[in-house]
């Protein structure tokens, strides 16, 4: 058991090794990085304003910026759930609100023209 786990140790650490060496693959991390800190800078320091006219504070900026991604979210996942639907082809309500009333238009004229050919075989 010691000798796996000292495999497996040496198997990652060689895996670090070859991964902190490639150039490429380091640049993106620091470039990731860069980024990610320039947006939490540019957050901490804009000056977000209440309906008073107060700034805001950090936990409250949080939560502004929270509701928001949490409104997101939603709306990207009722689009992948319709793009879902259609390709299982699930019929979403919207669809089947719009069969059921071609139904009741289909129903309607169907009855008028029964009474349409009742009138005219009385004739």
């Amino acid at each position: 058991m010691k000798a796996k786990t000292l495999i497996e140790l040496l198997t990652l650490s060689s895996n670090l090794y070859v991964l902190s060496k490639d150039k490429e693959l380091m640049e993106k991390f620091h470039n990731l990085t860069d980024k990610g800190k320039e947006k939490i800078n540019s957050f901490i320091s804009s000056s977000v304003k209440d309906d008073d006219g107060n700034e805001m504070e950090f936990l409250q900026k949080i939560a502004l910026k929270a509701h928001d991604f949490k409104e997101e979210i939603e709306a990207k996942i009722s689009e992948r759930v319709v793009e879902f639907y259609k390709k299982v082809n699930i019929a979403h309500i919207n669809e089947i609100n719009i069969l059921q009333s071609q139904i009741d238009n289909l129903s309607k004229e169907v009855a008028l023209l029964s009474a349409q050919l009742k009138s005219n075989e009385s004739k």
